[in-house]
């Protein structure tokens, strides 16, 4: 009993668009990294978000066991 050929995939649709591929390159040699006051902005304003959902969350939580 003979096994099928296997096709390979066509990735006809999936080239990589040279000149966006370079945007990219141009936008990352930009990139630095954070001093450290705005890396501390950075996580007090990501704690503050995340106290703030987890109190809304509490909230409708605490209302839904009262009804």
């Amino acid at each position: 009993m003979d096994m099928p050929e296997l096709k390979r995939p066509d990735f006809k649709g999936f080239n990589i668009n040279e000149e966006l591929f370079r945007k990219y390159i141009r936008i990352l040699k930009l990139a630095r990294t954070p001093t450290r006051e705005e890396f501390t902005k950075i996580g007090l304003v990501a704690a503050i978000g995340i106290f703030i959902i987890g109190l809304i969350g509490f909230l409708l939580y605490e209302i839904m066991l009262l009804a």
